[in-house]
């Protein structure tokens, strides 16, 4: 007998659900807890909430710090910064909610025992750059963790959520959620009166640099796999920058943080030659995409990333990150290996295999493949609803972080336009959606939320089906993992790598696509479609597998449709348009828009104003 047919369900009422237990559904936890006297608050997680998220075995800075209490930084300065990284195109009104309030969550973080390094001189915190703060932060998950368990009424770890349920009489009403256990298979249906999802961006649509050996290893964690876009897409919900991938530079194999080593330590990168190549490169790049972006202080992000690509292009590689002439002292050798030792143990374990001292040698950098996410240096994600008291007339319609469903909000990666909010900002997020999710409540207190019965029965039956697929056709393996009856898991994320790669400015492209290509692979990525309905999981864990990599492939088409609908190169050195190379301000100084329309199976793509707020 199958498992579907086995397994238990469980029924969960509660009047918010919170989607994900990272940073952002930690945030939300804890002020719908405050705010939410009364209500049940329940959260689903995939992992444990412990130790779950991109921030799951720790961070050597909080990267979102206005210091504002010592007349550091302004919400409008961060608003500023934030708009120059993405060339124009961010939600200033998300950007300056977040800015006021994130101060409060760090102090917060504080009082709840988190480690923060001190400047000896000033009595302030310890400044890694302009935005950042430096932390002893091995611990730091599971410090705000338990603040969010406290908060809350139920936590459900190991639970996958894998799809929204819509109201039964209206079905741009959100009314809960299906979940999955992966230990022991129970098949969750949660109904709620509003969900809050706080879940990760996307790695693993975009073939690795690191195969063989290093397989699995990136810098997003691998089991990021789009739940904050793929969950909203599937409900209806509007979309904007999903084009926005991001492409960071890193140690080279071990994908370790540059951050601390160019802010605090003052390591300079250079050609394999010894040359300073962003110097080099400035002229170049002004007639490129204009003194504007090329001369903002900082430079963007993805300029920086351009340079690199050029230098690397012209032959003049590897590029070099010059630690030996920064650990000048035991107080920043000291901090360069916590760097690494607090949150990429594994760039350590790199430079041991390779003979590498950070005192006496160099190290590579390189450019990782792109990932889709919208709380680092891109925004990614939903069109949500703004503050009330700061967002323009076209960017509120209700209440903050609120999605284009009714009573779905967005927090951390999920929200698009909102970038640079990381792991404090992405806190703050979930705060400011959960106060506004509680008001919902409160201002619909005659709502009870109604599931379609069929619908739910019919999303059972999909759950599982990877399972019978296996039973079905075990027997006939032809060799090895080859069946002519299913694709196994993997098999189906390597052909969803491959297509990204290839078609829509992978890694092996430098990052390059045009519309012929993104016109192919969308026609691939549909067979893969068809096919990913034909997987089989032999397990549990299998099966986890297939939700992910079904997610993935939502967010890899939405990825490829407004890559080919955005006729610029809006960031050079995240992707290229090679038939429309540069940056046109006259025509595309907007924000780019979809909708899937679950009803017909169509999408609608438009585009949006953007709107600049903050002089």
């Amino acid at each position: 007998m199958s498992l579907r047919k086995t397994n238990s369900v469980k029924h969960i009422d509660c009047d918010i659900l919170i989607v994900g237990g990272g940073f952002a559904g930690c945030g939300a936890a804890y002020e719908a807890g405050y705010w939410g006297r009364g209500l049940k608050i329940v959260i689903a997680e995939k992992a444990n909430i412990e130790r779950s998220g991109a921030v799951a075995h720790g961070l050597s800075a909080i990267n979102c710090y206005m210091g504002m209490r010592w007349g550091e930084n302004t919400p409008e300065d961060f608003v500023r910064y934030a708009r120059g990284d993405l060339m124009g195109l961010v939600r200033e009104d998300l950007l300056f909610d977040v800015a006021r309030h994130v101060d409060a969550t760090v102090h917060m973080f504080e009082e709840w025992g988190l480690p923060m390094m001190y400047n000896k001189e000033t009595g302030r915190y310890q400044r890694e750059g302009k935005w950042q703060i430096m932390i002893h932060g091995e611990s730091y998950k599971p410090i705000i963790a338990e603040a969010a368990q406290k908060s809350v009424d139920e936590v459900y770890n190991r639970v996958m959520i894998t799809h929204l349920l819509t109201d039964a009489h209206n079905s741009r009403r959100i009314a809960g959620a299906i979940g999955l256990d992966v230990r022991d298979g129970t098949f969750y249906v949660f109904r709620a009166k509003a969900v809050i999802v706080g879940a990760a961006g996307a790695s693993h649509i975009y073939r690795p640099r690191s195969i063989g050996e290093g397989a699995g290893r990136t810098w997003y964690p691998p089991w990021n796999n789009g739940s904050a876009y793929a969950l909203l897409m599937q409900a209806g919900a509007e979309m904007i920058q999903m084009e926005n991938r991001i492409v960071v530079t890193r140690f080279k194999d071990g994908y370790g943080p540059v951050g601390a080593w160019f802010l605090m330590l003052k390591s300079v990168a250079t050609n394999a030659y010894g040359e300073e190549y962003e110097k080099a490169h400035l002229d170049s790049l002004r007639s490129y995409v204009g003194a504007k972006y090329a001369d903002a202080k900082p430079m963007p992000t993805c300029l920086r990333n351009h340079l690199m690509l050029e230098e690397i292009k012209a032959g003049k590689g590897p590029i070099y990150i010059h630690t030996e002439r920064s650990l000048d002292t035991r107080e920043k050798e000291e901090l360069g290996w916590e760097d690494f030792l607090d949150m990429t143990v594994g760039q350590a374990v790199m430079w041991a295999s390779q003979n590498i001292d950070p005192k006496e040698d160099p190290s590579e950098l390189t450019m990782s493949e792109p990932y889709v996410m919208g709380s680092h240096a891109v925004c990614a994600g939903a069109w949500v609803s703004g503050p009330e008291d700061f967002a323009p007339a076209d960017y509120n319609w209700g209440y903050n972080r609120m999605t284009t469903v009714e009573g779905l909000f967005g927090a951390g990666d999920t929200v698009g336009g909102s970038a640079h909010k990381f792991s404090s900002g992405s806190f703050t997020e979930g705060r400011l959606a959960a106060k506004a999710a509680v008001r919902y409540i409160r201002d619909h207190q005659d709502y009870k939320p109604e599931l379609n019965t069929n619908a739910v029965e019919r999303i059972r039956e999909d759950v599982y089906r990877p399972l019978e697929n296996y039973n079905v056709g075990r027997h006939v393996i032809v060799k090895g993992s080859v069946s002519p009856f299913f694709i196994t898991p993997k098999q189906g994320l390597q052909r969803l790598e491959k297509i990204m790669d290839e078609y829509c400015g992978g890694v092996s492209s430098y990052y390059s696509t045009n519309e012929k290509l993104l016109d192919r692979g969308l026609l691939l990525l549909q067979m893969l479609k068809e096919d990913a309905r034909k997987i089989g999981a032999e397990d549990l864990h299998q099966l986890q597998r297939t939700w992910e990599l079904n997610h993935r492939i939502w967010v890899a088409e939405a990825v490829m449709r407004h890559t080919l609908f955005r006729k610029e190169t809006r960031w050079p050195g995240y992707y290229y348009r090679a038939d429309y190379p540069h940056v046109d301000d006259q025509k595309w100084h907007v924000f780019v828009s979809s909708r899937y329309d679950p009803a017909t199976d169509q999408w609608e793509m438009n585009s949006k104003p953007v709107h600049h707020i903050v002089p």
